[in-house]
């Protein structure tokens, strides 16, 4: 990297840990219930809210019950979502005249934005903007706004002694959507439209080209047979929309799904160099503040800054050789004498840094919002975004699932230091038995069991096979990273695959309920548990989770699970790959 891009790299993450501390314990101050800035003019809104859901914010749940208002909501949203696009050609607000979306097509996309996977296997230009604006964009709020309730619930279980509650959903949901989501969605959509990123209700525009041209395009013949031909161009259309509020949330919520086919590659989306670190920071804000709260509601702030270095220590390293691959280039190009890096896939506007650190942030997390085109980095990699996506999207994970997920590690962790010395661990002074081990496990192993079953499934089945463009070990790659997107609600996928056929719209709509809401349900039994357990006070035999021995020790752990469940896999795709491009 040159001297600018280091600038660049290093003022990004100084700005993202100047903030982490003050919107962590902003959140932690919402989800008590005390009152904040945003108070004096929320609050009435807040409350009318729960008077017309006759929600009783003052009652609490146990984690069944907690559960149930979890799941019966993301039904409710599923259905809605479902309808929307089945019907968006019957409905209003659309101006181009968009075509409902098949069943299996519609089923898949509908349960991806309600688990806040976003994965689109269809053009993002196919939905209507009443589809966009009702259906989507209000999903991006509420399975980002789940997400973080499951997680404080788990908090609370950390925290509280001997009860049976762990909060109201309906109360965190609201308070998570209206303190948090909304006010920082509606600041970044302000910037990004001052940066370019387009918010119009007009159909697409035509624009005459300034000097018509003339282009290669099929057509029939008299007999009907395709044949090609040269037609004039006049002009082009300009697509339009409601872009920048959702573009905000997306990145916000580690939601991910484009409203062009582009993605954050396209200039409508994204258009500036500035715009571009605003949604790499947006991405990782919140769940990276997460940690800080955390930390503030268990009462020791250090616990949150432990868990944050561990992420950041191996995004960091991720972004390195992630960069340190790319700027390389193809061994098979430099053989040639051709310098300059791999530069294929990568936005030109903004660099092979800013390109790299979007992969990793957008890959760490559960975003799968794209900047660069992952199928074009070398198999190296293309290993790296495809490996923070198999960790189980905690570095930094999702919007709430990234903190859940790590701590559950972090009781694994415990669980295992605890045997090395043959005592009862305790994790925050809860013990950890049976039960929270079996509950961490599920939560941790569940995506990892879908990836492996679910590639294996698809190499067995004429149908899977046959929508991919890519032989061998590229072809593989293609369809492990496309499972470990839905199984770990990341949403980015390599390209060369269709995956709009039957085959994996069906099977995959399944891969991310199960990858959404078992883990989800584990962790919420794992609070259960442990808010019924009486405190334990730390004694000479307790081990220090706030300090670097046990980050490191979480690290590790991190990374021995991630390489005993996928090596194999990685070994006959991106490494065989590699090894087959020097060899």
């Amino acid at each position: 990297m040159d001297g600018y891009a280091w600038l660049q790299t290093g003022l990004f993450f100084a700005v993202l840990l100047a903030l982490v501390k003050p919107l962590g314990g902003f959140m932690a101050r919402v989800y008590q219930g005390e009152r904040t800035w945003l108070s004096p003019a929320l609050a009435p809104v807040e409350s009318l809210i729960y008077r017309i859901s006759g929600v009783a914010p003052e009652e609490e749940m146990d984690w069944k019950r907690y559960a149930r208002a979890m799941l019966l909501s993301n039904l409710l949203l599923f259905a809605g979502l479902l309808a929307l696009l089945l019907l968006q050609h019957r409905l209003p607000g659309n101006p181009q005249g968009r075509p409902g979306f098949s069943w299996p097509l519609a089923l898949c996309t509908a349960v991806s934005f309600t688990t806040n996977t976003n994965w689109q296997a269809y053009s993002g230009e196919a939905a209507s903007y009443l589809t966009q604006m009702l259906g989507l964009t209000v999903h991006n709020f509420l399975s980002a706004a789940t997400g973080m309730a499951v997680a404080v619930a788990l908090i609370r279980g950390v925290v509280r002694r001997q009860t049976a509650t762990v909060g109201n959903f309906w109360v965190d949901l609201v308070r998570g959507t209206l303190y948090i989501l909304l006010p920082l969605a509606f600041l970044a959509a302000i910037v990004l439209v001052s940066q370019g990123v387009i918010q119009s209700f007009r159909p697409y525009r035509p624009v005459p080209l300034l000097e018509p041209t003339r282009s290669e395009q099929p057509r029939p013949d008299a007999a009907g047979s395709p044949v090609t031909g040269t037609v004039a161009v006049p002009g082009v259309l300009l697509p339009m929309g409601p872009v920048a509020s959702q573009e905000a949330i997306k990145e916000l919520g580690t939601n991910g799904g484009g409203f062009f086919n582009a993605n954050s590659a396209h200039p409508f989306e994204n258009p500036t160099p500035l715009s571009n670190l605003l949604e790499i920071l947006l991405i990782l804000l919140i769940p990276s503040s997460l940690t800080c709260t955390f930390g503030v509601l268990v009462g020791n702030p250090r616990q949150g800054w432990a868990l944050l270095a561990v992420m950041l220590l191996v995004l960091v390293a991720s972004f390195a050789l992630l960069q340190g691959l790319e700027a390389a280039g193809n061994p098979q190009l430099a053989q040639l004498g051709v310098a300059g890096g791999n530069l294929e896939g990568k936005e030109a506007r903004f660099g092979l840094a800013a390109s790299s650190l979007f992969t990793v942030s957008t890959t760490g997390t559960s975003c799968g919002a794209v900047s660069t085109m992952h199928d074009s980095l070398t198999p190296l990699a293309g290993m790296i975004p495809l490996g923070l996506i198999l960790l189980g999207e905690i570095i930094f994970g999702g919007v709430g699932s990234g903190l859940y997920t790590m701590l559950a590690f972090a009781v694994i962790a415990v669980f295992v230091s605890g045997l090395m010395i043959g005592r009862t661990p305790e994790y925050l002074g809860k013990k950890i038995e049976v039960r929270e081990m079996w509950m961490a496990i599920l939560a941790i192993l569940t995506a990892g069991v879908l990836v492996l079953i679910g590639s294996g499934v698809a190499m067995l089945t004429p149908a899977a096979t046959a929508a991919m463009a890519n032989p061998g070990a590229h072809g593989l790659t293609e369809v492990l990273y496309a499972f470990a997107s839905m199984a770990n609600n990341n949403g980015s996928a390599f390209a060369g695959l269709n995956a709009a056929t039957d085959f994996y719209t069906l099977l995959g709509a399944l891969v991310m309920l199960l990858g959404r809401y078992v883990p989800a349900v584990a962790v919420l039994c794992l609070a259960g548990g442990l808010a019924e357990k009486r405190y334990v006070p730390p004694s000479i035999g307790t081990l220090p989770t706030d300090r670097a021995p046990f980050a490191l020790w979480l690290l590790l752990v991190i990374l021995i699970v991630g390489a005993l469940t996928f090596f194999p896999a990685l070994a006959l795709g991106p490494v065989a790959e590699h090894l087959r491009l020097i060899g």
